[in-house]
């Protein structure tokens, strides 16, 4: 028997595998010549405006099968009326071409091929209108995915009408506007899964645009800007709908409870960040058995959680948060026993923490945070074994942590932040090794000074803000060199700043305010590796000159030195941190006459230099983008600067107390976003510009204590309409305390006050609520003039001060007009005539000072008037009469009557009244001086003869 050759086997093995897989390919199976041209007219196109694009490189004339080409699939087709074997281009995969900006119309070739199934082209730079026209040629196609370009303009009305074999369509994330056209799928019934997600696409869901989609699974319409109420019947209809995502558009109304109740195949529904109120229907998703992801977060949702909801078995996402929810948390949340996430965290929610919650094993993220819970946070909260995340925090939580905590070995977070829990702070916190965020400031929790801890952890966060820390900052925190966010505020630390602490890189978040820190601070704090956002030390004991390298932080963003001892001048490098937004040194002792200059494309809104010892001219050396400058309390003089008006975005402006002198200069007055202006106790001069009524924005106007001169110009009044009721003013916020969101939790930092003339009493007014406030104050100048009627038109107004003035004639009944008016001071002028009886139509007044003046006539009774009874408050008005002051008016009492014809009326009544009177005081008065005599009297002696009584009664009487 002859052995066959291995070898020969061996080669005639490869002959037959090369020539059934490549060469028989090659030769019966290669695709149509124009289905080639036009994909070589493709690349084409795209090495026309790139000549260095090589990702296409396969596809090349030189070889005669695109079948074989990199990102192209073809398909067998037999020919009826040949023999022959043939291949047809069915899917194009080209996403992610790495190509150049491209326009849609290079899509032409593509459109040729219309043996086409699939069709990808993502992820490319390709931008201008959808190919609608041609895009119908490919009747074929079942997946057509353009998502992640820059395709603009409409869905076209008809566009995929032809592409009636459609099961995936994919448009998302592009710059697709106007509608979604209301018949523009309906000849899709074969639709599977639909993307419009992540465009601006505007206009209401139609009502009937989806009616026809009967087969659709996924229904994405994401990140738009739809608006209007989801409609009942077009999403209703689509009963094989396992995913609907609405979220994050203008979406209003109430939910249709009967419209999603229909969806039973429902497994993901997200209608987060909208504006959707009402109350969660209990019928409508109560029916979605197989929910597993719920997000009605960040919408207006209002009332309690319906019971129906927990009956939801197979849920495991439920986000409820950031709505108007209230009521307590029933004890039936113990029944969504698959639940691994759960937020309700930013509603109203009351009463204590059900302790059902322990039931929810499988629970990995429970966030509560912002509501008003009480009571204690429940002990068998240990038997969370899975929770990784607990959020508790800015509730009203008493009692301490509780000791079965110790038993989530899986917890990574632990925000108990703004609460009022009590006792000390376990120790045995810092032993779970997976910990990185611990949140524990703002509550009633003692820090135990005297323990060393080594922790176990390494913290990213970490706030024991209000804990009662003493003494230095505590060394073990100097083993936590990844922190990114510690905040140390409201303690009793003391000692300088830690050299270790200066050098953590990691470190973007740092609050030491409100300690007793001191000494100066290290220079390592601001090297260019640091990565700092924020640094507050507010409120502390530091000295010194301010570190010259602080410029290198070129991270920082808010630099609060505040409420320290700091000296010297102010680094010019400061000016070069770009990133720089919010800047407050203000209530130090810094001193100076030269201002850093800011890049005019600096970022600095916020600057707060008050209460220091600068000098020389008012500085203007800020970028354009100044929202609030404070420069009050300092030493600035001369007149006003010219360039203020570069400032153009200027809307708080604090001057007051400085030594500036000359007149108000018309370019002040060309700052037309200013709501606050305060210039108080300066030398300014001259008069009240007429042209100051081009600041219609304004709401707080101070200049008082200067020596302004003239009039109060009618044109000045008449035109300062932010002083008007219901006037919709351009604003960009005012903020006494700043909120920042880092790693889903929040903290907040205090701006400094705007300090008034309130009420007679300097008063902060805090800078949050200065919309509220609407201030006038003209006092202590030498203003004389009568008071202009057209005051009484600033009804917005709270406080009107027009006192220590000049002032003469009479106060205008107009001023009784001012409906919000709580204070008004008008002493110390020259006023006459009466006070208007207009002013008790003032309900909100609670303080009038028109002392000092030549006012006459009744003081108005009735309203608020009958509350103003301070004497002192209408003192030195020789002719003012009223209850208020204890002057009776003339007639306030009836004529005294003739005294002949007084005696006259009242003899008769006098008679009547003695007769009425007397008889039974007499005979009282007889009965008790018989008993008395009797009770007094002693016994006779024996041989003594008894009275008879009645003569004695004769004798007595």
């Amino acid at each position: 028997m002859v052995m066959a050759n291995p070898t020969l086997l061996l080669q005639s093995f490869f002959f037959f595998f090369f020539f059934f897989f490549f060469l028989l390919p090659c030769l019966s199976w290669s695709c149509p010549e124009y289905q080639k041209q036009a994909l070589l007219q493709f690349k084409s196109s795209i090495l026309a405006i790139n000549s260095s694009f090589h990702t296409l490189d396969s596809w090349n004339s030189s070889s005669s099968n695109c079948c074989l080409w990199d990102k192209v699939t073809c398909s067998s087709s037999s020919n009826s009326n040949s023999t022959s074997t043939s291949s047809v281009v069915i899917e194009l995969h080209l996403s992610d071409l790495s190509a150049p900006l491209m326009p849609s119309n290079l899509l032409a070739p593509l459109f040729f091929i219309r043996s086409l199934r699939v069709l990808d082209i993502s992820h490319n730079f390709i931008y201008g209108q959808i190919p609608a026209l041609r895009l119908g040629n490919l009747s074929n196609l079942v997946h057509l995915d353009l998502s992640w370009n820059s395709i603009e303009g409409q869905i076209p009305a008809l566009g995929f009408g032809n592409l009636s074999n459609l099961v995936h369509l994919d448009l998302s994330v592009n710059s697709i506007n106007g509608q979604i056209p209301a018949l523009g799928f309906g000849n899709l019934s074969n639709l599977v899964h639909l993307d419009l997600s992540r465009n601006f696409i505007e206009g209401q869901i139609p009502a009937l645009g989806f009616g026809n989609l009967s087969n659709l699974v996924h229904l994405d319409l994401s990140v738009n800007s739809i608006n209007g109420q989801i409609p009942a019947l077009g999403l209703g209809n689509l009963s094989n709908l396992v995913h609907l995502d609405l979220s994050r558009n203008s979406i209003n109304g109430q939910i249709p409870a009967l419209g999603l109740g229909n969806l039973n195949n429902l497994v993901h529904l997200d209608l987060s960040r909208n504006s959707i109120n009402g109350q969660i229907p209990a019928l409508g998703l109560g029916n979605l058995s197989n929910l597993v992801h719920l997000d009605l977060s960040r919408n207006r949702f209002n009332g309690s959680i319906p019971l129906q909801l927990f009956q939801l078995k197979y849920l495991q996402y439920l986000d409820l948060s950031s709505n108007r929810l209230s009521g307590e948390l029933p004890e039936e949340i113990g029944n969504l026993t698959k639940l691994q996430r759960l937020s309700l965290r930013r509603n109203n929610f009351a009463n204590g923490i059900p302790s059902s919650i322990s039931y929810l094993r499988e629970l990995e993220e429970l966030d509560l945070d912002n509501n008003s819970l009480s009571m204690e946070i429940p002990c068998d909260i240990g038997n969370l074994s899975n929770l990784s995340s607990l959020s508790l925090g800015k509730n009203k939580l008493t009692g301490g942590v509780p000791a079965s905590m110790q038993k989530l070995n899986k917890l990574n977070s632990l925000y108990l932040e703004g609460n009022l829990l009590t006792g000390e702070i376990p120790f045995w916190l810092f032993d779970f090794k997976d910990l990185q965020s611990l949140l524990l400031g703002g509550n009633n929790l003692t820090w135990n000074n005297n323990m060393k801890i080594v922790p176990k952890c390494r913290l990213f966060d970490l706030s024991l803000r209000s804990s009662g820390l003493q003494g230095d900052i505590p060394e073990w925190i100097s083993t936590q060199t990844d922190l990114s966010y510690l905040d140390l505020s409201m303690n009793q630390l003391h000692g300088p700043f830690p050299q270790w602490l200066a050098e953590f890189h990691f470190l973007i978040y740092l609050f030491l305010s409100h300690n007793k820190l001191s000494g100066s601070l290290p220079t390592a704090l601001f090297q260019s590796s640091q990565l700092l956002n924020i640094l507050a030390l507010s409120h502390n004991n530091f000295s010194g000159e301010l570190p010259k390298n602080i410029g290198d932080a070129g991270s920082l963003r808010f630099l609060m030195l505040d409420g320290n001892n700091f000296s010297g001048p102010i680094p010019q490098s400061i000016s070069q941190i770009s990133s720089l937004e919010l800047l407050d040194l203000s209530r130090n002792r810094l001193s100076g006459n030269i201002f850093p200059v800011f890049d005019p494309q600096a970022n600095l809104w916020y600057a707060d230099f008050s209460s220091n010892q600068f000098s020389g001219e008012v500085p203007t050396t800020f970028p354009p983008i100044i929202n609030t400058l404070a420069l009050g309390g300092n030493k600035f003089s001369g007149a006003l600067p010219l360039n203020l008006k570069k400032l153009r975005n200027l809307e708080r402006l604090e001057l007051q107390e400085n030594n500036i002198s000359g007149e108000l200069p018309n370019s002040l007055l060309q700052i037309s976003h200013l709501r606050v202006l305060n210039l108080r106790n300066n030398s300014l001069q001259g008069s009240i510009p007429k042209t100051l009524s081009n600041l219609q924005n304004l709401r707080i106007l101070d200049l008082s204590s200067n020596n302004l001169t003239g009039e109060i110009p009618i044109e000045f009044v008449n035109h300062l309409t932010g002083m008007t009721p219901n006037l919709t003013l351009h604003t960009s916020g005012f903020y006494d305390v700043i909120t920042f969101s880092f790693n889903f939790f929040s903290t907040e930092f205090a701006v400094n006050e705007l300090i008034v003339n309130w009420k007679k009493v300097k008063q902060g007014l805090s800078s949050h609520y200065i919309d509220m406030y609407f201030l006038l104050d003209l006092s202590n100048n030498q203003l004389s003039s009568e008071i202009p009627a057209s005051l009484g038109t600033l009804k917005a107004l709270k406080m009107l001060n027009l006192s220590f003035n000049k002032l003469f004639g009479k106060i205008p009944a107009s001023l009784g007009d001012l409906q919000n008016v709580e204070g008004l001071d008008l002493s110390h002028n020259k006023l006459s005539g009466p006070i208007p009886f207009a002013f008790t139509k003032l309900q909100q007044l609670t303080t009038l000072d028109v002392s000092n003046n030549k006012l006459t006539g009744r003081i108005p009774i009735g309203g608020q008037m009958n509350t103003m009874a301070d004497p002192n408050f209408y003192a030195n008005n020789s002719g003012l009469c009223g209850f208020q002051i204890r002057v009776p008016c003339p007639g306030d009492l009836p004529p005294a009557p003739k005294l002949q014809e007084r005696d006259n009326k009242k003899e008769p009544w006098i008679l009547l009244e003695a007769v009425g009177i007397g008889y039974p005081v007499g005979f009282l008065l007889t009965i008790g001086i018989i008993f008395l005599a009797g009770y007094f009297n002693p016994s006779p002696p024996s041989n003594c003869r008894h009275h008879h009584p009645h003569r004695l009664i004769r004798q007595r009487i």
